[in-house]
């Protein structure tokens, strides 16, 4: 505004200057020419009136002067008053954009005092709602615990005594009956051998049991220690007979022990057990892990025939490596069982048990023998999980041994029989086997292979065919021997299974004498009266056991095969444990070698029922 005022006061002087000039110079230049005019056509001119006139004109210019200076000094006051006025706008301006400034700098401070507050609000809001989360799931968790107490204090699954978990998870109590079309003297447990030939009185009769034997009592007890965890479990149910066990009046059957065995379980993936447990040969669901072995779904605790099992003393170690590979090896109990076949010779390789020595003598039968062991057993497994069922692969290993007697009868007349000459012999045998099970409908249908083969191997099949023979010098032979099971389980829904098994136990012929009577399979054993009618040996109420054949009857058993169909219906299933009913046809047939009549068969019809109570 300064700039401008003073601007404009230039410019009007300059004006003023140009017009008095131009006013002067037009004068002059007119006098001058008036002059000369009149000099030129006069020449004559007084000096006093030129003298008056240049003094009037001095007068003139110094009031214009006058008042070019008044209008100055009024244009300078006003612009002095402009420049206050612009210095006060100024200094106005200057206040208003400090207050501004401040003002904005106390809307900004406000604003962000806002956001703060919004923020801070907004953390406060997410914390009540984080706190009424917290409070909501620690309300949810408090009722939560208060109910697991509850219910641990009121229906407990498990005890907990100084630092040990113990259950009863796999105690059932059962109620059984089980029917057959020939009588083989026999409660649920199935001689798999002793199906009668038709010559055996019991042949016509058939006969009904029933009893809750085979209920079970298991008890696991388990604890960490460390990276490992302990475990020890005991199984037991009442299908043992005791010297007085009968079905009188009581029907006081002994209990006996099924499993014992203490288990050390490592995070690394190794597990060590010792004690009676499965066979590492028996299959197994999950890993080779003890408690998980697949056995058939079938009433009859004898199972199956082609099912491969041992319970027995056993030490066993296992690596599982990662979820998808597993190998184990155990050292197991020993036995030989009863001779296949016949020989000439004399030898011994088992004895009745030494009541002394706690083994059972039982009246010296057969089934009370045991063998004198030189080596445990020895199995090794490898088990795959690949995302799609469970394979198996194993090789068992046994070990044989009697003690031979060549001078045992005379060589000659008049020569007495020595046991000079007597010599120990051995021998090794063994087998392959492998199991696999997978989905054919995956959660419906599941198909179960199972097949071992080998020499001296027929102890680990369900129907306990002979190990081992004679040669004529009295040495023993072990007979190659298989078995083999097929498996369909139908889990029909989540209530109903439906099982079928089809299987068998297979005894190879071997002789060793040039007419067939040494050895196993024998074509001189005695078979023309298997299925002639023949009258009870003892008479007098009371007949032979069922299990003896009839009179010229004495053949050597090629297999045994079992065909099962079934069911179990699931009542209940639930928190307080399970409710089933189970029903169980079996077709039992058994083939024999060839001898001096023939090769007679046995078969049986057998129905079996079950009523079950399953502790959670």
């Amino acid at each position: 505004m300064k700039a401008l005022l003073r601007s404009s006061l230039v410019c009007l002087l300059s004006s003023s200057m140009l017009v008095a000039q131009s006013t002067s110079t037009s004068q002059s230049t007119v006098s001058t020419q008036s002059k000369t005019r009149r000099t030129t056509t006069r020449r004559a001119a007084k000096p006093a009136a030129a003298a008056d006139s240049t003094a009037e004109q001095l007068r003139e210019l110094r009031d214009m002067l006058n008042a070019q200076q008044q209008q100055i000094r009024q244009l300078q006051s006003q612009l002095a008053t402009r420049d206050q006025q612009v210095q006060q706008a100024q200094q106005t301006a200057n206040d208003a954009n400090a207050k501004a400034a401040d003002a904005a700098a106390k809307a900004s401070e406000a604003a962000s005092t806002v956001g703060d507050s919004k923020t801070r609000v907004a953390s406060l809001s997410e914390t009540v709602s984080a706190m009424k989360t917290n409070d909501q799931n620690l309300a949810e968790t408090i009722q939560s615990e208060q109910k697991h107490v509850n219910e641990a204090t009121e229906t407990p699954t498990a005890i907990h005594f100084k630092g040990a978990t113990i259950s009863f998870t796999g105690s059932f109590l059962a109620g059984e009956t089980v029917w057959r079309d020939r009588g083989m003297g026999a409660d649920v447990n199935t001689q798999l051998t002793g199906a009668p030939f038709d010559g055996a009185p019991n042949a016509s009769l058939s006969e009904f049991n029933a009893s809750g034997r085979q209920s079970r009592l298991a008890i696991l007890a388990e604890g960490k220690i460390g990276n490992w965890t302990g475990r020890g479990y005991w199984e037991s149910d009442w299908l043992s007979a005791g010297v007085t066990s009968n079905s009188n009046q009581s029907n006081s059957y002994t209990n006996r022990q099924r499993q014992i065995f203490a288990q050390a379980e490592s995070a690394g993936g190794w597990t060590i057990t010792g004690g009676q447990m499965w066979s590492l040969v028996t299959e197994t669901r999950n890993g080779l892990q003890n408690r998980t072995e697949v056995l058939p779904q079938t009433i009859d605790p004898q199972y199956t025939a082609g099912f491969s099992w041992e319970r027995q003393f056993g030490f066993r170690v296992t690596k599982a490596f990662g979820k998808k590979v597993f190998l184990g090896g155990a050292i197991e109990e020993a036995q030989t069982l009863n001779l296949g076949g016949g020989g000439a010779s004399t030898f011994t390789y088992q004895q009745a048990g030494n009541t002394g020595g706690l083994l059972n003598n039982g009246g010296n039968t057969a089934q009370q023998n045991y063998s004198y062991n030189w080596l445990p057993d020895f199995v090794l497994k490898a088990a795959f999980e690949p995302g799609y069922g469970h394979y198996e692969i194993f090789g068992l290993l046994r070990g044989f041994r009697d003690r031979v007697f060549p001078n045992a009868t005379a060589a000659n007349v008049g020569t007495a029989a020595s046991a000079l000459g007597a010599f120990n012999y051995t021998t090794m045998a063994g087998g392959v086997g492998a199991n696999a099970r997978f989905a054919i409908i995956p959660k419906k249908l599941d198909l179960g292979v199972h097949i071992l083969a080998g020499d001296g191997v027929g102890r680990y099949g369900d129907a306990t065919l002979a190990d081992v023979t004679t040669r004529a010098d009295g040495t023993l032979a072990p007979i190659r021997s298989g078995s083999a099971l097929l498996g369909l389980e139908l889990h029909a829904t989540p209530k109903l299974e439906i099982y079928g098994y089809y299987g068998g136990d297979y005894a190879e012929r071997q002789l060793y004498n040039g007419t067939g009577s040494i050895g196993y399979g024998r074509f001189t054993a005695a078979t023309t009266g298997c299925n002639v009618p023949t009258i009870a040996a003892t008479g007098n109420n009371t007949p032979a056991s069922s299990t003896t054949n009839p009179a010229a009857c004495a053949p050597d058993t090629r297999d045994v095969q079992e065909a099962s169909l079934g069911f179990w219906y699931d009542f209940y299933r639930g928190p307080k444990g399970r409710l089933r009913e189970g029903f169980q046809y079996s077709y039992l047939n058994k083939q024999t070698w060839r001898g001096t009549g023939g090769s007679p068969t046995a078969n049986t019809n057998m129905v079996f029922t079950s009523f079950r109570y399953y502790l959670p």
